[in-house]
């Protein structure tokens, strides 16, 4: 039974130290502060969360880099055995967890269900995954060879979105570790919950000092981006703070990785198959997370000749499939925004949209119920025009634009008019047409008669203003090494034609 939000029953899902944990232990912040954490569902406070400051963030970094010299030397056997203990861990303790970030972020508890099994099996990923990570052999002679290895880089810090709490909390864990780097993550600010209760849970599987989460704002972020400790920082987040993290990190040359923003671009073709393509439109937009998600389909271009036959039936599956309500119901679709600054934030596009001429067509305003909480109905604006800032602007939010096409040059033009370049999907029956759309998206993630499916083990990342580098993937674990090169001579003396220049 979902725990009721108007009492105190769900108490026993919290975490019971609300601390910063960093060197194996949870602390109470030296410069920080203590701040409530609000529930989207209710808009009433859970409770309230240590909050790192400079000093905190520091200490953090310093439990880190003192257990890195250690870590580094653990057998890659043994990390990958840790990951998988850890894996199991989630799994026992998964409903749990999927109610506490339900609490917390507002998604319905039937999603979270899903990406707390989903977490589990990024661990069991990553741990199968490493051995594939090799170095290379080059044989100059007989007697002298180079070769190559692969070596953590040292501390890396991370900082995560609350759309998806526990889920990146793991997955960002995962690749670092099992490389032997040490990591310290800031947690959400809006939902750092299910990341305390993660290390009560897995914390004392590792040795102290290999895992740090710290929930954090502004302070904790500008810390972990400038200090010399950290050798790479990685962030999921808007292009602003991306942006600001970047030119903070560029003193001591950190590597970066960073995931932002999106306006994704779901580009239909005359000859799509419609009852496919309908699915695709309305699974693509991310209703049940409200529409929180970077990789969201919020930019529909249909062609004249479907225009009005696809839109009147995706209205017609959102409002059958897709109504907001309580998340802690498991038969909950679609739940809440984060905070009522995110609600502030929808509105205020939802007003920008009418004032510039796009026809509401679904939605706009909050539902009737629940009335307390941060909820928000499904929002469609047709005959919107590329030039308009709810086509260009990413709302993150449940408000999706429909734009009307006929020239395929243009179109193009206007797919690809924005910073931004996520994701993207495309459908066309014809397979050729597909593939040329392919190449013409400016996307880093591209979907074909599908959309918003994410599948283990591929590389995920953007083009432009999107982000660089890339995640989820054998790729992430060699980013997460660098690569030493040896020479190996077995003869005292070198000459002749092999004789290497000196520089």
């Amino acid at each position: 039974m979902a725990p009721q939000t108007n009492g105190s029953s769900y108490e026993t899902y919290l975490p019971k130290n609300k601390g910063l944990y960093y060197g194996g232990a949870f602390h109470e912040p030296q410069d920080g502060e203590l701040r409530e954490i609000i529930s989207p569902i209710n808009g009433k406070p859970i409770t309230k969360v240590a909050f790192a400051g400079p000093k905190d963030t520091v200490a953090a970094l310093e439990a880190a880099e003192k257990a890195f010299e250690s870590w580094r030397n653990v057998s890659t056997v043994e990390r990958c055995k840790l990951l998988r203990d850890a894996a199991q861990v989630i799994r026992d303790h998964a409903e749990d967890l999927a109610t506490l970030d339900a609490l917390n972020v507002g998604s319905p508890i039937s999603i979270m269900r899903q990406e707390m099994q989903y977490a589990a099996m990024n661990f069991d990923l990553f741990a199968g995954l490493v051995p594939a990570v090799t170095g290379e052999t080059q044989r100059l002679t007989e007697d002298m060879f180079h070769y190559t290895i692969r070596e953590p880089l040292g501390v890396v810090a991370r900082i995560v979105a609350y759309n998806h709490p526990l889920l990146m909390v793991a997955v960002k864990l995962a690749t670092p570790i099992v490389m032997g780097n040490t990591v310290v993550i800031k947690a959400a600010e809006q939902a750092p919950l299910s990341a305390l209760r993660l290390m009560e849970l897995i914390g004392p599987l590792f040795p102290p000092g290999v895992i740090n989460v710290l929930a954090g704002g502004k302070e904790c972020g500008e810390t972990l981006s400038s200090h010399p400790i950290v050798k790479k920082i990685t962030l999921v987040g808007s292009v602003p703070i991306g942006r600001a993290i970047a030119k903070a990190a560029a003193d001591t040359l950190k590597l970066g990785v960073f995931e932002l923003g999106g306006k994704n671009a779901l580009v239909a073709y005359p000859d799509a198959d419609i009852p496919s393509l309908v699915d695709g439109i309305v699974k693509g937009m991310n209703w049940t997370w409200c529409g929180q998600s970077c990789s969201s389909t919020s930019r529909v271009f249909l062609p004249h000749s479907i225009h009005d036959e696809v839109l009147k039936l995706v209205i017609e599956k959102i409002n059958a499939e897709h109504l907001p309500g309580d998340p802690l119901d498991s038969k909950t679709t679609m739940g809440a925004l984060v905070d009522q600054k995110a609600l502030d934030r929808v509105k205020k596009y939802i007003e920008i949209g009418k004032s510039e001429g796009a026809k509401l067509v679904l939605g706009g305003h909050p539902p009737e119920s629940p009335k307390d909480g941060f909820y928000m109905l499904p929002t469609i604006f047709s005959d919107v025009q590329q030039s308009m800032r709810i086509a260009s602007e990413e709302i993150f939010g449940p408000v999706m634009c429909v734009l009307k096409w006929t020239d395929e040059a243009e179109l193009w033009k206007q797919v690809n008019s924005v910073e931004y370049g996520l994701t993207g999907s495309i459908y066309a029956s014809n397979i050729a047409t597909a593939q040329k759309a392919v190449r013409k998206m400016e996307a880093g993630y591209v979907w074909v008669n599908t959309s918003s499916t994410h599948f283990l083990g591929i590389p995920f990342g953007g083009y432009k203003q999107s982000g660089k580098g890339r995640e989820h993937s054998l790729h992430e674990l060699y980013d997460m090494t660098q690569t030493k090169a040896v020479h190996i001579s077995l003869e005292d003396k070198v000459d002749g034609p092999a004789q290497p220049f000196k520089s």
